[in-house]
C-alpha cells in the first residue's frame, strides 16, 4: 500500500532527531492549527507543501536551517517583519529558522492566514474546477 503525504512527511520529520525535526514538527502543527482545512501533499521531489485553495507554503530542512517559504510572500502582510530570505522576489518570500530561534506563533498564524485569503481573493470570478473540462454545446449546421 502506497503511503499518503501525510505519513511521507510524518516519516521525513522522524528522520531528522536534531533540533530541525522538532522545529519541523512545530511549524507543521502551527501551520494546521491556522487552518484546519489545509492539505498536506508532495511536490518539486518530495518537499512538503500545504495547500488551500493554491499552494500556501512549503519547508524543508537544510544543514544549519529550516525554511518556512510562501508562494506568494510578497503579496502579504508581514507587520512583525518575519520574512527573511528570499525578498528581492516577486512573488516568493521566505522565514529562515536557525537553532535556538524563537518561533513567533501569532504572527506566523497571521501570515499563514493572509496566504489562505489571498488564494481564495484569486479565485473569486474564475471557473470553479468541478466546472473545468465539461465540452461546449457543439452546435449542428
Amino acid at each position: 500500500m502506497r503511503s499518503s503525504p501525510s505519513q511521507i512527511i510524518d516519516k521525513q520529520i522522524a528522520a531528522l532527531t536534531d533540533w530541525r525535526g522538532g522545529a519541523l514538527a512545530k511549524l507543521r502543527k502551527i501551520i494546521h492549527d491556522s487552518d484546519p482545512d489545509i492539505v498536506e501533499e508532495l511536490k518539486w521531489k518530495g518537499a512538503p507543501v500545504f495547500s488551500h485553495d493554491g499552494l500556501v507554503c512549503l519547508f524543508k530542512p537544510f544543514k544549519d536551517k529550516v525554511k518556512l517559504t510562501f508562494y506568494e510572500g510578497a503579496s502579504l502582510p508581514d507587520p512583525e517583519k518575519l520574512f527573511n530570505s528570499m525578498l528581492e522576489g516577486n512573488k516568493w518570500r521566505a522565514i529562515d529558522f536557525f537553532e535556538g530561534d524563537e518561533i513567533k506563533e501569532h504572527a506566523l498564524k497571521d501570515i499563514l492566514r493572509a496566504a489562505v485569503a489571498h488564494n481564495r481573493a484569486g479565485l473569486k470570478g474564475k471557473t470553479p474546477a468541478g466546472a473545468r473540462g465539461i465540452p461546449a454545446k457543439v452546435h449542428k449546421k
